[in-house]
């Protein structure tokens, strides 16, 4: 019996001839959804990209993904692979980055997820002093929805995460990073202008300017009018925020941003500023991570420097 298991053993062994480059390459392909997508992340061509994915197949003899015109999803044989392709990558990385240091050089790339809120306001600023200090590191940076965000962190595919303190983040170590609220933006004279705070649902009735649709906050936007039970009324969709405040301004409809977008931008479109009553309208945003002691060298780096206060400063000050 043992004399079989061991014989079992060796023949998985090797047929995981996998190398971080395969590993590297599926876990691009599941987190895209696409081995087109999934190639162009890991940067091979279609076609090698393709034979890698047949090869892991056939060496492990399984299937790894189930193919449709909508994608590629893992299996189970996938999904369990994945796990251990995201710990093994990790791993690498930790050991190229803590070697880097020996050679002079702290080399290395953060990957990071956040919502729309952090990535449009706050990061811009802050990573722009963070990674003008350590030229040897870059960042991998992907807007997702905050409940997205935590599923992704908790799995391994990046190495942080910046969230809405809405959300529940179970067993993921979090610090304390901005705070900012929504607000609705109008055109000076519109009837909303000067109101006080004023409920979500009592504006679902009129044109709204908002981001594209694949936008983490404009999900967010049309979930929360579903539950209201109306949809989202939108004229036009934009790609950033005050993009949204200058259609605003010329009477186009009425946007959510948030209030800092909203201020600066009242320097130069001529908006007002509108609160809304919702408790979700107020984002506390915080990091969150699988565990920090466990972070790459050049992410611990990064998040002691977005918890400093240097990094606190107004976006655009």
């Amino acid at each position: 019996m043992r004399l079989g298991c061991l014989r079992d053993l060796r023949s998985l062994e090797a047929a995981l001839h996998f190398d971080l480059v395969d590993l590297g390459l599926f876990r691009h392909v599941v987190d895209a959804g696409s081995i087109t997508h999934g190639a162009e992340r890991a940067h091979l061509a279609l076609a090698a990209a393709s034979t890698r994915i047949r090869a892991m197949e056939t060496g492990l003899g399984a299937k790894l993904l189930i193919r449709s015109r909508n994608g590629v999803t893992p299996t189970p044989a996938g999904r369990a692979l994945l796990a251990h392709a995201r710990t093994m990558l990790a791993q690498a990385e930790r050991l190229r980055e803590e070697l880097g240091t020996f050679a002079g050089g702290l080399k290395g790339e953060i990957r990071i997820l956040s919502n729309t809120n952090a990535l449009t306001e706050f990061l811009p600023d802050a990573l722009g002093i963070f990674l003008a200090r350590h030229t040897d590191i870059s960042v991998d940076l992907e807007e997702r929805l905050s409940d997205e965000i935590v599923g992704l962190v908790a799995e391994g595919a990046a190495d942080l995460g910046i969230v809405a303190g809405t959300v529940e983040t179970g067993s993921l170590e979090t610090f304390p990073f901005r705070q900012d609220r929504f607000v609705v933006v109008v055109a000076e004279g519109h009837p909303l202008a000067g109101q006080g705070p004023v409920p979500f649902a009592d504006v679902l009735q009129l044109d709204f300017v908002g981001l594209d649709r694949a936008s983490a906050l404009q999900r967010f936007l049309a979930g929360k009018a579903t539950r209201a039970g109306l949809p989202l009324k939108l004229r036009v969709q934009l790609r950033s925020f005050d993009g949204v405040c200058r259609m605003v301004g010329a009477g186009v409809g009425i946007g959510i941003v948030p209030e800092t977008t909203a201020k600066l931008a009242q320097r130069s479109s001529a908006i007002a500023i509108v609160h809304l009553q919702d408790e979700w309208a107020i984002r506390d945003l915080f990091i969150c991570t699988r565990a920090y002691r466990e972070l790459p060298p050049s992410a611990r780096l990064l998040v002691d420097f977005l918890r400093a206060p240097e990094a606190s400063a107004e976006p655009g000050g």
